[in-house]
């Protein structure tokens, strides 16, 4: 189990970019698409055993954050400008396989990337964490730290490298 875990963990990291994409594709406001990003994110965790493994991630990661796009509108119906459902419903589809196939593959070669670009510390502990079998309690143990200190490690290990890929594919766009 702990290993359908770190896949669906590295399937959700991958997934950040055409994700979030996506999400602005139909929420042009990219606060709120980063809103809406962490609440897709979170919907994921939580229905991750809904998933079926050999499927496409970055489709069904789309179809989640289409969803909480759709709950978003209702909330802002209110609002003067917003696309109607027809309009929605056409930009959605529209995306989906164009975001899935050129997110995935410009999201991967940022991430290799930004990989190279840590420290050779944090790059070593990213590649002891994410082998097979690995967990975060035999990294601690082999580092004499407690689980908390390289889990928040980690954490910010992986934000910033959320921040430089970012950062690539925003480069890649406007380059």
């Amino acid at each position: 189990m702990e290993s359908d875990s770190e896949e669906f963990v590295r399937l959700l990291t991958e997934a950040q970019g055409p994700v979030y994409g996506y999400i602005v594709t139909l929420i042009p406001d990219r606060n709120r698409a980063r809103d809406l990003l962490q609440e897709t994110n979170i919907t994921l965790w939580r229905k991750a055993d809904n998933f079926e493994e050999g499927t496409n991630f970055n489709a069904w990661a789309c179809r989640v954050a289409y969803f909480h796009v759709l709950a978003f509108r209702r909330k802002m119906a209110r609002e003067k400008l917003v696309f109607d459902d027809d309009i929605l419903d056409y930009l959605s589809e529209r995306n989906d396989h164009r975001i899935a196939e050129e997110g995935a593959q410009a999201r991967s070669r940022a991430l290799r990337s930004c990989l190279q670009k840590l420290p050779e510390h944090h790059r070593k502990l990213v590649e002891d964490r994410y082998k097979p079998g690995a967990s975060v309690q035999q990294i601690a143990a082999e580092e004499n730290r407690t689980v908390g200190a390289i889990s928040q490690t980690l954490y910010r290990i992986r934000h910033n490298l959320m921040i430089c890929i970012e950062k690539t594919l925003a480069a890649e766009q406007s380059g």
